[in-house]
């Protein structure tokens, strides 16, 4: 079973806040465009990133009672395939001990948090517009520590590196995929349809 629209319906069960289920959508799309790139399946790959943080808001304490290990068991008693299970406990390897192990999980890891810092940028702007970000723009935002402080630089560096991406190719890559689908992401601006 691997069917995006059946984890989104899933994500929309389990996930009421608005952000969160963006943040998740958000890490799809990311997931999709590199499937794209490197030629593999894009329903799986946007599959695994919408259902990533999927038990997050009903388990937010990470651990064994937690995020992402209760998510997986219930994905598993409901029949969702072992590769997607495997990703989602690679996503979270430092609680799991499951470590990323083929590019899909590293690209999981690479996209997580980045599509976070963005859609941060994209907010700050007057616009609201995630059409408004720029590669420079993130970066610049990259260098404020205090800006964003919840998320991992290192981890999305060192991740990119582990898919022999320069950084900011990373960040041109998923914030394209992000903007590609602004308005999906409530981040089409102002005016939007968002």
């Amino acid at each position: 079973m691997v069917d995006p629209e059946k984890a989104w319906a899933l994500v929309c069960e389990w996930t009421e806040s608005e952000s969160l289920r963006g943040h998740m959508w958000a890490v799809g799309a990311a997931m999709a465009a590199y499937a794209r790139q490197f030629g593999e399946e894009e329903a799986l790959w946007r599959t695994v990133g919408l259902l990533h943080d999927f038990d997050y808001e009903r388990y937010p304490e990470i651990g064994p009672e937690g995020h992402p290990l209760v998510g997986v068991r219930h994905l598993t008693e409901t029949g969702w395939p072992d590769e997607i299970t495997h990703a989602i406990l690679a996503h979270a390897a430092p609680v799991t001990g499951v470590e990323p192990c083929n590019r899909m999980e590293e690209t999981l890891v690479a996209v997580d948090e980045l599509t976070g810092l963005i859609t941060a940028v994209a907010l700050v702007r007057p616009s609201k517009n995630i059409g408004d970000v720029t590669v420079r723009s993130v970066k610049k935002k990259w260098k404020d520590r205090r800006f964003a402080a919840g998320v991992n630089r290192e981890e999305i560096a060192e991740a990119a590196d582990a898919l022999h991406i320069p950084l900011d190719q990373h960040i041109g890559s998923v914030l394209a995929a992000m903007q590609d689908e602004a308005e999906a992401l409530g981040l089409a601006g102002e005016g939007g349809d968002a």
